[in-house]
C-alpha cells in the first residue's frame, strides 16, 4: 500500500496565502489607526509631527469678553451722532412752530386792527348784522377759556369784506371787555369762521354780545 502523500495542489497554497495576507492586513489597518490615534516619537524621529485625538479647549483667559476697543468706538461715536441729529431735529420743530405760531398771531392782529379801524365812525350797529352772528364754544374745547366763534357770511353778489365787534357783558349787563374781528375780500357766499377769545378771567362768568357788524 502506497502511503506517500499527495502532492499539494497550487490552488491551496493561493488560498493560505491569501488567508495571511488577509490578516496582515487587518493588523496594519488596526496599528494604523492606533498610531493616528496617539503617535508619539519622543523627539527621535528628527522633528516629526504629534497627532492627538482629542481637541485642545481655546485659552479662555485670553478672552475678555468685550467687543474690540476699535468697534466699541465707532459704536459709541454713531450713538452720540444720532442723538446729536435728533436734537438738531427737535429743536428745528420747534423753531419752525414758534415761527409759524407767531406768524399766525401777527395775522390775526393785523385783522383786529383792520376790522377796529373799518368799525371807526360806524353809527348804529352797522349794515351787516344779517351777515354775521356769534356762537359759544365749550370751554372743553377751548382749554377752559371763553371763546366765541364769529361766523361771517357774505350774502351779496360781489366780493366784501366785514369786520365785527364781539363785546363781553359781567352780569350787570357792563361791558367788560371788548374785542374786534375780521373777514377780508370774501367772494359773493364764501363764509369764514374767526375765534374771538376773552382775556378775562373764567369767574366771574361773561357773556358776549356781538355790537357792531360791517360790509365794506
Amino acid at each position: 500500500m502506497d502511503t506517500t502523500p499527495p502532492p499539494r495542489t497550487t490552488s491551496g497554497k493561493r488560498l493560505r496565502s491569501r488567508a495571511a495576507g488577509a490578516a496582515v492586513a487587518v493588523v496594519v489597518t488596526a496599528l494604523g489607526a492606533a498610531g493616528l490615534v496617539s503617535c508619539d516619537t519622543g523627539g527621535d524621529d528628527g522633528g516629526a509631527p504629534t497627532f492627538s485625538g482629542a481637541p485642545t479647549a481655546p485659552d479662555t483667559a485670553s478672552f475678555s469678553g468685550g467687543a474690540p476697543s476699535g468697534l466699541a468706538s465707532a459704536a459709541s461715536s454713531a450713538a452720540s451722532a444720532a442723538r446729536e441729529s435728533a436734537s438738531s431735529a427737535a429743536a428745528s420743530a420747534s423753531a419752525r412752530e414758534s415761527e409759524r405760531a407767531a406768524s399766525i398771531g401777527a395775522e390775526a392782529e393785523r385783522s383786529r386792527k383792520q376790522a377796529e379801524d373799518a368799525l371807526k365812525g360806524v353809527e348804529g350797529r352797522g349794515n351787516a348784522l344779517g351777515e354775521v352772528a356769534v356762537t359759544g364754544k365749550p370751554r372743553a374745547e377751548a382749554n377752559g377759556l371763553l371763546a366765541v366763534v364769529v361766523s361771517i357770511t357774505n350774502k351779496t353778489d360781489e366780493k366784501a369784506s366785514y369786520a365785527a365787534q364781539v363785546d363781553f357783558l359781567d352780569a350787570s349787563g357792563k361791558v367788560v371787555e371788548t374785542q374786534f374781528v375780521g373777514a377780508e375780500d370774501l367772494a359773493p357766499g364764501e363764509r369764514k369762521q374767526p375765534l374771538v377769545v376773552s382775556r378775562q378771567p373764567a369767574e366771574p362768568v361773561l357773556t358776549p354780545r356781538l355790537t357792531k357788524a360791517q360790509r365794506y
